[in-house]
């Protein structure tokens, strides 16, 4: 019985969350206590359980709120404008120049985590390069979705906050073995870039657009290297250098990435806005969507307080071993791995992460399989999907942005997407990372 009301609770946590009428928030919250009352477990058991699971994912919520606003502030005065334009200057009119450059620029820009952000300063710049030179706007969704996916795996990004909460560990721990596949897999799309502008170049040999780009630079807005505010001159080589110092402390467990995160933007609103007014509207401005990913991360731990209290995740785990054959169970992580995109496609990131994922954990470490291991194989395997996904808000964005359709976005980047995060998954073994 227990494993069917945990059964029932996932699938209706799964189709609320993907409905229109209610919020993540609204639905982690309460279908676990109501899913906890049905089971039998008094108000008093579910407080505990409540306890617990907010306890566990406190200190990541208040990481996320902190990280958002750095690299809120850090976006805002223009700290890496100068190399976006400096690569834009370059690409000229040479078609792989643009689709490297693209890849490049999605990747610096992706930094602070936030795919809204990304398609907001990339797509108003690239489009109309694209659209000049006659190359195919959906192939830009399609650099940008890969290559920010890449660098979505750093620790203030969604997918590892919430794999930390899952797995009850420090995003920075769940990050770092995943440097290197996020270092080949830029690589790797500066390469696929490279082939698809060499395609879009002989494509244009035979059927030449009517305008070439020249004069790029009009299309490019510019920002002073130095960010001037109250009558200040700010050289941005001092936000860089707070920059460097706030993600190379992330890789010492001396002090916690939250207070890193927290030290971090006191310095860099104090030297770019001087004045305790100025500091209060930034703060305002980047507080919805710190908040927004911090409500989110209390409310799973709710979720997942509920299911490790009440036994339901146990439960369902040796259930689910006595359904699959023997021989699939220690690989089950890995299909879903292998399945990651397509599941992406129906499940949103947190039904994903906190419903399907801990039930597979919780399955294949009965067979000796790293839960840490387990994770990165699902989380390679899924995340390169995120901006295919139409579960994902800022697919939408880019969509609108660029006026393109999802179905024909869909239908261009989605074998090609797959295949990228198959190769991604085959490094982790080729490493040695799980």
């Amino acid at each position: 019985m227990l494993s069917i009301i945990g059964i029932v609770m996932l699938v209706s946590i799964v189709a609320l969350m993907m409905s229109r009428y209610f919020s993540p928030f609204v639905v982690l919250c309460t279908i676990p206590i109501i899913a906890a009352l049905l089971a039998g477990f008094d108000l008093s058991q579910i407080t505990e359980y409540y306890k617990a699971g907010v306890a566990k994912v406190f200190e990541i919520a208040v990481m996320f709120i902190f990280a958002i606003i750095f690299f809120g502030v850090l976006n805002d005065i223009g700290l890496f404008d100068p190399m976006i334009s400096k690569i834009l200057q370059l690409t000229k009119s040479n078609r792989i120049a643009i689709t490297c450059g693209t890849v490049v620029i999605a990747a610096v820009v992706h930094l602070d985590g936030s795919g809204a952000a990304t398609f907001l300063i990339t797509i108003p710049a690239l489009l109309p390069l694209y659209r000049r030179l006659n190359m195919n706007p959906y192939l830009l969704l399609m650099l940008i979705g890969i290559s920010a996916s890449i660098v979505n795996l750093i620790p203030w990004a969604g997918p590892t906050g919430r794999a930390a909460i899952v797995l009850g560990m420090q995003p920075t721990d769940i990050w770092k073995p995943l440097i290197p596949i996020q270092l080949i897999g830029i690589f790797l799309m500066i390469v696929v870039a490279y082939i698809f502008g060499l395609r879009e170049q002989r494509r244009a040999a035979k059927n030449p657009p009517l305008h070439e780009a020249y004069g790029v630079e009009e299309q490019i807005i510019q920002k002073d290297a130095i960010h001037r505010v109250g009558g200040t001159k700010i050289p941005l080589w001092i936000n860089l250098l707070v920059a460097i110092l706030v993600i190379s402390s992330l890789f010492f467990d001396a002090v916690p990435s939250s207070l890193v995160f927290m030290i971090g933007t006191s310095i860099a609103l104090v030297i770019n806005y001087p004045a305790k007014k100025m500091q209060l509207e930034v703060i305002q401005k980047h507080a919805p969507g710190s908040l927004l990913m911090a409500i989110i991360i209390v409310a799973a731990g709710v979720l997942l307080g509920v299911l490790n209290g009440t036994g339901m995740l146990e439960a369902m785990s040796h259930d689910l071993l006595k359904i699959l054959p023997d021989a699939s169970i220690p690989y089950l992580h890995v299909i879903i791995g292998f399945l990651g995109l397509p599941l992406e496609l129906i499940l949103s990131t947190d039904a994903t992460y906190f419903a399907l994922f801990p039930v597979i954990l919780e399955v294949t470490t009965h067979y000796g399989v790293d839960p840490l291991s387990a994770m990165h194989v699902m989380m390679v395997g899924n995340i390169v999907g995120t901006f295919v996904s139409p579960l994902s808000p800022a697919v939408w964005l880019a969509l609108g942005l660029s006026g393109l359709d999802l179905g024909k976005h869909i239908r261009y980047s989605f074998f090609y997407t797959w295949a990228f995060s198959l190769i991604l998954i085959a490094f982790l073994y080729i490493l040695q990372i799980v």
